[in-house]
């Protein structure tokens, strides 16, 4: 995505819809390797007074000269400030993979510093913090990394086959599987006073049902969980209809406040 696109004040956000005055402010945090531009068609399923946000960490599109974070407090730490003024009416925060870990720790973050947070957490395609397991891919030869990164899916195994788009994206695809790894063995659960939702998809080997429902403890009251047919990436031939049912519990939530 285009400077053009950033919010202003911070390199961490793009706006991917602006609303004056949301009835609800989206945030959405992409997957390992993954980029603010991947939810750029969210928009049109979701209803015009929702604002769309989505993050942008360092070492991609516009930010791709800079280094990339390298283990979860130096990406949630700055992300967190950057994300703290927006959070001024009902706001959602929505992850992919490993950008499930990055909103759960933003939001915990923020919880632990008395400022404002989400009111409501939507998880995909990730296993609970205390579910977590590392896979020490991060320190694998490339054709073991990337043998990986295929067998997922997604959007990036296709620039997978292209050398110029390869050379791009196989750094950040590196350091985020590290910084999933070092963050595996240290996460821990908090309850949060939010909502959860849980998406998943059903053959999803890398995150089982059981491990992706244990979410349940991060808000035993008010969790909910929809599984999808697919794998790890059920989220892409299945988008209309996760942000229809995103769209559905953001109304819910703002009619709540």
């Amino acid at each position: 995505m285009s400077p053009a696109d950033a919010v202003a004040g911070t390199s961490w956000l793009r706006s991917l819809r602006r609303v004056p005055n949301p009835r609800v402010r989206l945030v959405c945090f992409p997957h390992a390797g993954g980029a603010a531009s991947f939810f750029r068609a969210w928009p049109q399923w979701l209803a015009a007074d929702i604002e769309v946000l989505a993050v942008c960490y360092p070492g991609r599109e516009d930010r791709i000269g800079e280094p990339c974070a390298r283990d979860m407090t130096e990406l949630a730490g700055p992300l967190t400030d950057a994300v703290a003024p927006l959070v001024t009416g009902p706001t959602a925060f929505f992850g992919h993979s490993m950008g499930a870990s990055v909103a759960y720790e933003v939001a915990r973050r923020l919880a632990d510093s008395g400022r404002p947070g989400p009111d409501t957490l939507l998880v995909s395609g990730r296993a609970a913090p205390h579910r977590l397991r590392a896979s020490e891919l991060g320190s694998q030869p490339d054709d073991v990394l990337l043998s990986d990164v295929r067998r997922r899916g997604g959007p990036l195994a296709a620039a997978l086959d292209i050398p110029d788009l390869l050379d791009l994206v196989l750094p950040s695809i590196r350091a985020d599987y590290r910084l999933v790894d070092s963050y595996a063995a240290q996460a821990t659960l908090r309850p949060l006073p939010l909502s959860l939702t849980a998406y998943y998809g059903e053959d999803d080997v890398d995150n089982p049902a059981e491990s992706v429902l244990a979410w349940a403890e991060v808000s035993p009251e008010r969790f909910a969980a929809r599984a999808f047919p697919g794998g790890h990436f059920f989220l892409v031939p299945h988008a209309a209809d996760v942000v229809r049912d995103i769209d559905g519990r953001l109304g819910r939530l703002a009619a709540a406040r």
